[in-house]
């Protein structure tokens, strides 16, 4: 009896079961495996490249053209159809192309393109820190020419009188209070601040007060804000929640990430899409996260992830992805590259981290704010913090709940219209955003000039300077973000946040940049330098006491002095000064606690619970000081070494700190701590009790890493209902649906992946962007692809595999020459792939949306 043809093929040669095995990784119908399987033995094929070539004719549609050496290209959009059970049906929603030349999935809209250039740049110094008529009279008139409304609407309302009424108040409560406790600082000291060291000393403690009066007035008029219930000027007074939202209110919801922790991007990014369309207005709004990765492995995880969320979400057309090749600027680049190809299809857009979650109801409020109010260039909202274990970071979420809101109420209070920019979480106009906020490099050479890394403050400066009002909405619900897990990710990022807080302040000087703004740039470093300022004090201090203990007093300080003075201590005075000073740092977190009795502590797990929390956190928080206080010290003086730093994303999970790594951060400190003591004791016994505070948190500098960064003990103290926050016991559906899709989220393909599996393969080469077809670029992509053929994955650089994820030529290529090649790397033939889906999953798309007319471009409706 004669063998069926297939059945022949899988005796007489092995390119039926090489056959076999690479549909065994598609999800196909049996009857539609048995088809292709008999279409390749009815070729006859010679050898298994033969056999493959067949195979992959035999998925490509009929009329697609075929190029011999690459055959692996023209099934692109079968095998991407075919694992996909997600992909739409409808040719009007997604438009696949197919050409000789490529293959792509649409992952954006139509490009727009629009310029986005710095103007005037660099910013000219100018010592007028106040702005002249002149200049406001043509930012004014630059703005009203952007719009055919009145600038600013809320400026009838006399915001602007107020704030600077405010802020003279402020500056007059500061002077007063930096003048009182520095008299009470002189009275102390030995010789009441008449020796160098002493007035040394004198000056240092004034700026410090100075620092601290600053947080102690924000946070009394916040509490004063809050127990009115509002303040006459908040933004979010001037906008109801049910009116409707204009058709012409394009939004775009950006999110740019680089290298991050993909599942819980994209968890947290489909949850914020889900609310929004549980309220209705999901139509106003188009979804963008903006790739900056240079890791192959993520790059394969986010198309993936990318891909899947469309699909369950129904999000084709209004959920877009893109990776930027070239990653100039960092986040300020990544967005300013969106805005130069859409920004001009939207009004609005907001700007989301890789931690945000946000409401439907907060993203429709902004849209609406900004609708009510043309003259606002950016509203920030008041992110929450929550969704983290460990115990440092509970205390963290514990502290920014109970808290943040009378600070975030305070900085409103004073700034008004001129606020704040944090850089995420936040809606910007489009339109003066990119006429006014582009942003160039910074001359010089060093870590302090070129690329502004903290480029949100320099925006909002921007913004403000071109007549548009910055605002806190700082009661507006709906906006969470994470804090680090542990105290050692938490100074990774103040390290980079104050490099770039001191790169913002070479524009301390920038012309036309409002005073409000000016002082924004000089809080922002100060936020810093206060910790070498304090070191620099406390060192002094030691100074002055080893000066009294060794040297002998005198009495007779000034010539034809008729009296002696007796250089003594005051300890009275100094037990005064001190619990002054404790006051002015602590009473802020009282008067918080006292205003959630009053309003109602059952969310935060009773009074009881909540005062005992706040205990806590104030030792902790006390402790925390000084290793902070080292630490910053060492980051304000690394850039003026010359020394920069790598900026990173920050970790997106829970995660603890070893003993190993707490002895490499925090080692010196602690010796420090010992031989600090140690001298102190030998000095004066009784003054290492003023002094303990700081070395004793220094000594146990390492045990504090440690132990703070235990999951089990953040969620021990939870069980006891400790520094618990609303979230944790009454969950908002947005956090809760982030947790549940990234407990879900499957493990991601890799680079590897996107080499050997068929579904991987046609999915990553269906979004990347096609190269041109010179011979340079053709020698190049067979060098590229025969290299990483014979030497296997792992002798490839990071940039050899980009390259590779971004050629679909090249990376269809290998993937083809991987399966049929005789000379491939035992690394690849040794790779598990990933199992196949149900082929039950599978929804194929028509035939009919496949083009192969020539020239044909992707188009996708958004």
């Amino acid at each position: 009896m004669e063998l069926h043809p297939a059945t022949r093929l899988k005796h007489n040669h092995p390119g039926q079961a090489l056959c076999e095995r690479y549909l065994d990784r598609l999800p196909l119908a049996p009857a539609q495996r048995q088809r292709l399987l008999k279409q390749v033995a009815e070729q006859g094929a010679l050898n298994s490249r033969e056999a493959m070539t067949d195979l992959h004719i035999a998925l490509a549609s009929p009329d697609h053209p075929v190029d011999a050496d690459n055959p692996a290209l023209a099934s692109v959009c079968s095998r991407l159809t075919i694992s996909q059970n997600s992909l739409p049906t409808s040719v009007e929603s997604l438009a696949l192309t197919a050409t000789p030349a490529q293959t792509c999935l649409p992952a954006g809209p139509t490009i727009k393109r629009h310029s986005m250039a710095p103007l005037n740049w660099p910013p000219k110094s100018s010592f007028r820190l106040f702005k002249s008529r002149r200049l406001r009279s043509n930012q004014s008139a630059s703005a009203q020419g952007e719009h055919q409304e009145n600038l600013d609407p809320s400026t009838s309302d006399g915001w602007q009188a107020a704030a600077t009424v405010r802020r003279m108040v402020l500056l007059v409560l500061i002077i007063a209070q930096v003048y009182f406790s520095t008299s009470v600082m002189a009275s102390v000291l030995p010789y009441h601040g008449h020796r160098l060291l002493e007035i040394a000393i004198l000056i240092l403690f004034a700026i410090l007060s100075g620092w601290v009066s600053v947080g102690f007035w924000t946070a009394m008029m916040g509490f004063v804000l809050k127990l009115k219930g509002g303040d006459r000027y908040a933004i979010s007074a001037t906008t109801a929640a049910d009116v409707p939202i204009g058709k012409l209110a394009r939004t775009a919801v950006i999110m740019p990430i680089c290298n991050e922790n993909v599942a819980r991007v994209f968890a947290g990014l489909r949850a914020t899409y889900e609310s929004l369309a549980r309220s209705g207005e999901l139509q106003h709004f188009d979804f963008f996260i903006l790739s900056d990765s240079s890791s192959a492995d993520n790059r394969v995880a986010e198309v993936h992830a990318w891909l899947a969320l469309c699909g369950a979400v129904q999000g084709f057309g209004r959920m877009f992805y893109r990776w930027r090749q070239h990653r100039v600027k960092r986040k300020s680049g990544n967005v300013a590259d969106f805005c130069r190809r859409w920004g001009a299809s939207y009004r609005y857009m907001v700007v989301l981290d890789a931690d945000s979650v946000m409401s439907g109801a907060c993203l429709t409020s902004l849209v609406r704010l900004m609708e009510a109010n043309p003259g606002a260039g950016i509203i920030q909202s008041a992110p929450q913090v929550a969704g983290r274990d460990t115990l440092y970071a509970r205390m963290q979420q514990f502290a920014s709940h109970v808290y943040g809101p009378i600070f975030v109420a305070g900085l409103h209070f004073w700034q008004l219209g001129e606020s704040h920019y944090w850089g995420h979480n936040a809606i910007l106009r489009v339109a003066p955003f990119m006429r006014h906020c582009a942003l160039g490099r910074l001359s010089g050479r060093g870590p302090l000039s070129g690329e502004i890394l903290s480029h949100d403050f320099v925006e909002a400066a921007l913004m403000r300077r071109a007549g548009w009002t910055v605002w806190i909405a700082y009661d507006l619900p709906g906006s969470y973000e994470e804090v680090p897990p542990n105290l050692v990710d938490e100074l990774k990022r103040d390290r980079r946040w104050c490099q770039g807080n001191l790169m913002n302040f070479r524009l301390f000087l920038a012309n036309g940049v409002h005073p409000a703004h000016r002082a924004v740039f000089m809080t922002g470093v100060a936020a810093y330098v206060s910790a070498p300022l304090w070191f620099l004090f406390l060192l002094l201090s030691t100074a002055q006491l080893a000066v009294h203990a060794l040297v002998v007093p005198e009495y007779f300080t000034h010539p034809f002095q008729l009296f002696p003075v007796w250089p003594e201590w005051d300890p009275q005075r100094a037990i005064a000064l001190f619990s002054a000073t404790a006051a002015l740092l602590f009473l802020p977190k009282i008067l918080s606690v006292m205003l959630i009795w009053i309003q109602g502590a059952k969310n935060f797990g009773g009074r009881l619970n909540l005062g005992l929390s706040m205990l806590m956190e104030l030792v902790f928080s006390a402790l925390l000081a000084p290793i902070r206080m080292l630490f910053h010290t060492g980051f304000v003086i690394a850039p003026l070494l010359g020394r920069g730093i790598q900026w990173k994303s920050p970790p997106r999970e829970n995660a603890e700190t070893s003993w190993g790594e707490a002895l490499q951060r925090h080692g010196r400190h602690t010796l420090l701590g010992v031989v600090w003591a140690a001298g102190v004791f030998w000095l004066k016994p009784s003054y290492l009790f003023w002094l303990l505070p700081i070395v004793g948190a220094l000594i146990l500098s390492i045990p504090i890493s440690v132990f703070s960064s235990r999951i089990s003990l953040g969620q021990y103290l939870r069980k006891r209902n400790l520094f618990l926050i609303p979230e944790e016991l009454s969950m908002p559906d947005e956090l809760r649906d982030t947790q549940e899709h990234a407990a879900h989220a499957p493990a991601p393909p890799g680079f590897r992946d996107a080499v050997l599996n068929p579904a991987t393969n046609a999915m990553i080469c269906a979004v990347s962007a096609p190269r041109f077809r010179t011979l340079r670029v053709a020698d190049s992509r067979m060098r590229m692809v025969r290299k990483a053929l014979l030497e296997g994955p792992d002798k490839l650089d990071p940039s050899h595999k980009m390259h590779l994820l971004n050629d679909p030529v090249a990376l269809s290529r290998l993937h083809f020459d991987v399966w049929a090649s005789e000379d491939a790397h035992p690394a690849w033939r040794n790779y598990p792939l990933k199992p196949k889906v149900p082929s039950h999953a599978s929804t194929r798309l028509p035939e009919s949306i496949f083009s192969t007319e020539p020239g044909n471009t992707a188009t996708v409706r958004a």
